[in-house]
């Protein structure tokens, strides 16, 4: 069986026949795996940067440089203190796991969108005096793919799990907006604004496409 996906029969029978309105994940275990190894790469890389050195936080984004460029790639995964870390950690593994409805691999293509978007959002309108880190942005992003998705999925069950994430989450919301020192307001704004593209986009992959007028079915 294929890593993280679940039998027909058992789809069924728990009423999760369209995976695209799932309000879990269908392999519980293998996404906590996921959720849990993700966020433990965070540690070691904040680990390795009080090891080594050289001050691996000099590899997140420099906005509008080019050679700032590449922190898009390495920004989620750097952290500026373990303070900083502690802040994302609940809100990562809650929100990525939560995120793996679809399964792993919808979220893997989720993520993605979230990390380069809220990144190249970053690297245009952030400070061009600073690094930029940090797994707020795909905290934010995940956040906001969970409270739109049931509206463009029309699930009314993800509608519910979103007003509760909401009650829940709602201080993070205030995030978005300038004003609050050494935070990326601006990476949390483009990882907010990924996350609902990237609702939007995987709705729309879901939906049935409409068949030619004429066209022959076999």
């Amino acid at each position: 069986m294929p890593f993280g996906d679940q039998p027909a029969d058992k789809a069924k029978a728990t009423g999760t026949s369209n995976p695209a309105k799932r309000i879990l994940p269908p392999n519980p275990k293998a996404a906590a795996i996921v959720a849990v190894g993700f966020t433990l790469v965070l540690y070691l890389v904040e680990l390795l940067d009080v090891i080594l050195p050289a001050d691996l936080d000099h590899g997140g984004i420099v906005s509008r440089q080019l050679s700032g460029l590449d922190g898009i790639l390495w920004a989620p995964l750097l952290h500026a203190g373990w303070g900083h870390l502690f802040s994302n950690t609940v809100p990562v593994l809650v929100l990525s796991f939560l995120a793996m409805a679809a399964g792993i691999g919808r979220w893997a293509v989720v993520t993605a969108i979230i990390w380069i978007v809220s990144g190249l959002g970053v690297w245009l309108v952030g400070p061009s005096n600073a690094y930029t880190v940090g797994a707020s942005g795909l905290a934010f992003g995940w956040l906001a793919f969970l409270l739109v998705r049931g509206i463009f999925n029309r699930a009314f069950g993800q509608i519910v799990v979103a007003v509760v994430l909401l009650g829940l989450w709602s201080g993070m919301l205030w995030g978005l907006l300038p004003g609050n020192p050494g935070i990326s307001w601006q990476g949390h704004l483009f990882g907010a604004l990924a996350g609902v593209l990237a609702a939007w986009l995987t709705a729309r992959g879901d939906r049935p496409k409409k068949k030619a007028a004429g066209s022959l079915e076999v």
